[in-house]
C-alpha cells in the first residue's frame, strides 16, 4: 500500500497512468465549483515541502522495483502538485531512474507566472494545465482564487510556459454552462488561446456534484457549439467517461469493490477512498463510468455528496 503514489489509473489521454501526490487534501491554489476532489481547505500560492521529497523516493524506488512500467507517470491528486517545492527534484529523479517513462504534470496552471516553477517542471514530456475563464468575473466565479492571483497574472503564467517549455502543452478548458460559455467569455477565451498556443485544447465538463449545487455539465450539442465557436483546428472533446473502460488498465475488479461497497450504504468519495484504500482519484475515475453506466447516483447530504447503488 502506497500512500503518495496511486493507481495505475485508467486515463483516456495517458494510458495506464501511474499518479503521484505532492500535496495533502486539498492544499490548492484554487477552489473550483466543479471539483470532485472536494472543497480546498487550505487556499494558497505558497510553495513548500508539503510531502517529503525522501518519503515519495522511497515509494518510487519501491514500485519500480515490484511493478512493471505504466505508460505515464502523472503528478497530479489531492491538490495543486507545483505547490510542492521540490516536484522538480522528484521529476529529475524519475528521469535519472526510469527515462524511458514519460512525465506528464496535470496542473491548474496557476503558478507559471513563477519562473521557479517553469524551471522545476521543464523536463516534463507533457504539461496539462487548466484555464477555465478569461476575464475577472468568470474567474472568480469559477475557480474563485486567492485576492493576490488574477486572471491576467494567471495567462501570462501560461504564455510564459510555452515560451519555456519545449514539450507538449495540453490546455484543459471546463465549460459549465452558464459560467463561462457566452460569447464574450469564450471569444477571450480563444484569444487566450492563440496567445498560449498548446498543441491541444482539450475541452471537459462536469460529470459528477461539484462544490456548490445547482451545477450540471455540458452536453455534446453545448461543447460542439464551443468548437464552431472558436474555429481552430486543435480542440477536442475529452469528457467521454464510458471510453475509459475500453483502457486495458481498467480495473473491473475495483469496479465491483465500489458497487459492493455502496450497495451495503451510501458513501462519500472519501469513505470509497478510506475503505478499498483507493487514492481518491482513482475511485473518481471509476465513479465517472458507473454514473455514465447509471449504476450508481449521487445524492448530496449534510456531509457532503454521497453515492449509492441505483435501483433498476
Amino acid at each position: 500500500m502506497y500512500k503518495y503514489l496511486f493507481g495505475p489509473v485508467p486515463s483516456r489521454r495517458l494510458g495506464m497512468s501511474l499518479g503521484v501526490d505532492l500535496v495533502p487534501k486539498k492544499v490548492c491554489s484554487l477552489d473550483c465549483v466543479y471539483c470532485e476532489v472536494g472543497k480546498t481547505t487550505k487556499l494558497t500560492l505558497d510553495r513548500k515541502e508539503y510531502i517529503k521529497f525522501d518519503r515519495v523516493k522511497e515509494e518510487l524506488t519501491n514500485y519500480f522495483t515490484n511493478n512493471p512500467d505504466p505508460d505515464y507517470i502523472t503528478f497530479s491528486g489531492s491538490g495543486e502538485p507545483t505547490l510542492n517545492i521540490r516536484i522538480g527534484e522528484i521529476l529529475q529523479f524519475i528521469k535519472q531512474n526510469k527515462p524511458g517513462i514519460p512525465v506528464a504534470v496535470l496542473t491548474n496552471g496557476t503558478l507559471f507566472y513563477d519562473k521557479n516553477v517553469r524551471d522545476a517542471i521543464k523536463d516534463a514530456d507533457v504539461i496539462l494545465p487548466s484555464l477555465d475563464a478569461a476575464t475577472e468575473d468568470v474567474f472568480k466565479k469559477i475557480n474563485r482564487p486567492p485576492d493576490n492571483l488574477t486572471i491576467d497574472k494567471y495567462i501570462q503564467g501560461l504564455i510564459a510556459l510555452r515560451e519555456d517549455f519545449k514539450g507538449k502543452i495540453w490546455l484543459e478548458i471546463f465549460i459549465l454552462p452558464g459560467y463561462n460559455d457566452s460569447d464574450i467569455e469564450l471569444m477571450e477565451l480563444k484569444k487566450a488561446i492563440l496567445k498560449i498556443n498548446p498543441e491541444s485544447v482539450q475541452l471537459n465538463t462536469l460529470d459528477r456534484p461539484g462544490t456548490i449545487e445547482n451545477l450540471r455539465g455540458a452536453t455534446r450539442e453545448e461543447l460542439q457549439r464551443v468548437i464552431n465557436f472558436w474555429k481552430l483546428d486543435n480542440v477536442e472533446v475529452i469528457a467521454a467517461s464510458l471510453e475509459r473502460k475500453n483502457i486495458q488498465s481498467y480495473r473491473k475488479d475495483a469496479e465491483t469493490a465500489i458497487i459492493e461497497t455502496i450497495a451495503r450504504r451510501p458513501c462519500t468519495t472519501d469513505d470509497l477512498s478510506k475503505i478499498l484504500g483507493m487514492h481518491i482519484n482513482e475511485i473518481n475515475k471509476y465513479l465517472d463510468v458507473l454514473e455514465s453506466e447509471n449504476k450508481i447516483e449521487p445524492v448530496r447530504q449534510e456531509r457532503g455528496v454521497f453515492y449509492k447503488r441505483k435501483d433498476k
